[in-house]
């Protein structure tokens, strides 16, 4: 049976049972899948064999693969950033789920993902397109460089449809025919959900809790530290992130740490009106941010050391106790 821990105030328990049930009334899950050809290969037993008498060792205790292809070829680069923009944009718009795979998203943001994700599909395609016209010559190269271990069976024909990607909205649900198959199972498993989407608003608040500090921390140090006598110099993205975290915060935010929250009005605040430049030209603005952050860095550091591990009791299973 879980318990609720005594030391812990009831107004963060009932925030977290409401939080968690907002999630599961407004969020759908969201899984996406790569198909991905790999680049590198083991290499085989007498291969190993062979390598390892240079060292005088036995094969069957090294380990050893070899490189297919030059992952730092441009055209490689550019289909793994495609990749690197599908998994960003995923992330970005989700809260995690304690299942693996799975993520959290807004049943209202669904639609607008389906488009972007159809549309980093095809960036997808279009660069594995132009990789395979490069295919011939990196192959070549390949062959080059390993010499005898390059073996043109480890080598498809062509590169299309060896990269591609595909996303799914699984239920987390119980269905709705265990109900009449198995009631006592079927409750069994609305506990179960019930308590992953506790744990999602747990996974959420460390989620969100973790990037404010990195991101607190960076600008601050940026702002407060010196190189050689001089300010230290920093980019504008280390405000422009912090201002994204803000506006994902806000739409994805679940209500159920108000120190949290707290905190992200305040930095939202701090950063209110303050453009990069403003900072670069102006010492005593950038050493006022810079302390006013180092106050929120300060609070976040006791969130992320003193937050208590919780085990929530749900008020139907408080009932059934």
């Amino acid at each position: 049976m879980s318990t609720l821990l005594l030391d812990e105030p009831e107004t963060v328990h009932t925030l977290n049972v409401a939080a968690a049930d907002r999630l599961r009334a407004s969020m759908a899950a969201v899984r996406v899948c790569f198909t991905w050809w790999g680049t590198r290969k083991s290499l085989s037993t007498e291969q190993k064999s062979q390598a390892a008498e240079s060292f005088g060792a036995q094969g069957q205790f090294l380990t050893a693969g070899k490189k297919l292809l030059d992952a730092s070829h441009p055209a490689f680069k550019a289909v793994t950033a495609v990749r690197g923009r599908i998994l960003s944009h995923w992330k970005g718009i989700s809260l995690p789920f304690p299942e693996p795979g799975l993520r959290l998203i807004r049943q209202a943001d669904i639609a607008s993902f389906d488009v972007q994700m159809t549309n980093l599909r095809a960036e997808l395609e279009e660069a594995v397109a132009t990789l395979d016209q490069h295919f011939d010559e990196m192959r070549t190269a390949a062959r080059q460089r390993l010499g005898s271990l390059y073996n043109s069976g480890d080598y498809p024909l062509s590169l299309r449809g060896l990269f591609g990607i595909a996303w799914e909205y699984p239920s987390v649900e119980p269905p709705a025919y265990l109900q009449r198959l198995d009631p006592k199972l079927y409750e069994q498993e609305c506990r179960r959900v019930s308590s992953r989407f506790d744990e999602a608003v747990q996974l959420a608040e460390e989620a969100f809790i973790g990037e404010l500090n990195r991101l607190v921390s960076h600008l601050s140090e940026r702002l407060s530290g010196q190189e050689d006598g001089k300010p230290k110099v920093f980019r504008d993205t280390a405000v422009e992130n912090l201002r994204e975290f803000f506006t994902r915060f806000q739409q994805l935010n679940v209500r159920s740490n108000q120190d949290l929250d707290g905190l992200v009005e305040q930095a939202q605040r701090i950063l209110r009106g303050v453009e990069p430049q403003l900072l670069r030209n102006n010492s005593i603005h950038r050493q006022q941010v810079a302390s006013q952050l180092a106050g929120v860095q300060a609070t976040l550091d006791g969130l992320m050391v003193d937050r208590p591990r919780r085990s929530i009791i749900r008020p139907n299973q408080r009932e059934q106790a």
